[in-house]
């Protein structure tokens, strides 16, 4: 009987599909045609029907859907360490928002491709963007081989990228456009937050974001100030601005929900709004804990995001897991709490529904996009393995991801990036970093 030919055939100690039925297979195999996942199973299987054009075997490897980060901004990883232990508003307002009015476009290519490089390596194979000269965001992803949401951000006042905020809708309109058909990158209608956005604008973005069956990302409920400032204009809390504005629907990204009641998460249960957990950078900012727990007990599908590397100050999924994991247990004293299972989730399949991309990315079943890492386990603090779960939350690392595909092409071989120059793109970004230390200083 003569193999069945595919593009990829990739082998390991462990498969972890992710898949309804919690599977965990080991010696397991995955194999790839095009861009397709085309089989999963065990190795022996797997092999005795397939033939790989090429072949990965990793003896103590664990094969899994790649991590999807939800909420970030990727280009501020120009920023990383220029203004740590401020609260969230003095560190807008007195240093990223003036330092933002001075960037350039060549600035966010840059420092997008920095960014890039970090989740590749870290295991991350998607993610969700909202910031400034997004065309420029798209550009460095399209170069990357990335699967990317993406959007420009609008604000009430003029933005360093377009100018004044009639024009951010003509820049959201061409973004669309050039990327209707695009494999990986999907574009977004991105108000920045209720409280840089006023009412019309909120909305007008709102008809947009339906017309164009996109998603609608926004900052939502960070922080207390963002409670009062919202309480003070409008009379109510932000969740419930955006209700009486008749906004709150499937299509919503809510980034962070840190300061939400019980009543608020079932409206937004309701409603179908996603949320995208960003615990590093809530603890950083001092904004608090989202209540996690209660929303998916609510049935709200919850996603991981790191936010940008400004605020956290990096980009690593790994890391953001264990994090939210444990600070879980601790807010509400129960150490079952987002237990190891539920975190791992969150990070991949949840990631993929809080995207509208389920049925395409977020676990290893035939039929799906071939996004997935491989990790290797033979490494000191990952031996010996009971649980492989467990050890991908509390034990692994960024570090550990040998391998990258992403829609069936191989991104990071060996750790060694297939499609961008690290060496140049770290090179770079030190001069440039020079002259965002100058800007600054002006």
């Amino acid at each position: 009987m003569s193999l069945q030919p595919v593009d990829l055939l990739l082998t390991g100690k462990y498969v972890l599909p992710m898949d309804p039925a919690q599977t965990l297979i080991e010696n397991g195999a995955v194999a790839v045609n095009g861009n397709r996942i085309v089989a999963v199973g065990p190795a022996g299987d797997i092999l005795s029907r397939y033939r790989g054009a090429e072949t990965i075997f990793e003896e103590h490897g664990l094969i899994m859907p790649g991590l999807i980060n939800v909420h970030t901004h990727a280009a501020m990883a120009c920023f990383r360490g220029l203004a740590d232990d401020l609260p969230l508003m003095q560190w807008l307002q007195e240093y990223i928002f003036p330092v933002e009015a001075r960037l350039t476009p060549e600035i966010i290519y840059h420092s997008t491709l920095l960014s890039l490089c970090e989740m590749i390596k870290s295991g991350t194979t998607s993610f969700c963007d909202m910031y400034l000269f997004a065309a420029d965001v798209a550009r460095a992803v399209a170069t990357s081989g990335m699967r990317a949401w993406l959007g420009e951000v609008l604000y009430d006042f003029p933005s360093p990228s377009y100018g004044e905020p009639e024009n951010g809708f003509a820049c959201t309109e061409r973004l669309f456009q050039r990327y209707a058909d695009h494999p990986l990158i999907s574009i977004t209608v991105d108000p920045h937050a209720v409280y840089t956005c006023s009412p019309d604008l909120l909305q007008r973005l709102g008809r947009m974001a339906a017309e164009k069956n996109a998603l609608y990302v926004i900052h939502l409920a960070e922080n207390q100030e963002e409670v009062n400032t919202c309480l003070e204009r409008y009379g109510c809390s932000p969740v419930m601005h955006l209700e009486q504005l008749g906004l709150l629907n499937e299509r919503v990204v809510a980034d962070h929900c840190v300061m939400v009641s019980d009543e608020e998460i079932a409206l937004l249960a309701r409603r179908g709004v996603k949320v995208a957990h960003c615990q590093e950078s809530n603890m950083k900012l001092a904004s608090g804990t989202a209540p996690v727990v209660k929303m998916l007990r609510a049935g709200i599908t919850v996603g991981i995001g790191t936010d940008g590397s400004a605020s956290n100050n990096d980009v690593d999924m790994f890391g953001e897991m264990n994090t939210v994991a444990k600070i879980h247990k601790v807010a509400r004293m129960d150490p079952t709490a987002m237990d190891a299972a539920t975190t791992v989730r969150a990070a991949t399949s949840g990631g993929a529904a809080v995207l509208g991309a389920g049925h395409e990315i977020g676990s290893l079943e035939v039929g799906k996009k071939a996004d997935l890492i491989v990790l290797d386990m033979n490494q000191p603090h990952l031996t010996p393995v009971y649980n492989p779960v467990s050890h991908l939350v509390y034990a692994a690392r960024g570090a550990d991801v040998i391998h990258s595909v992403i829609d069936g092409r191989v991104i990071m071989r060996q750790r060694r990036l297939t499609t961008l120059d690290e060496a140049a793109i770290l090179a770079e970004m030190n001069r440039i970093g020079g002259e965002i230390r100058g800007l600054r200083a002006q």
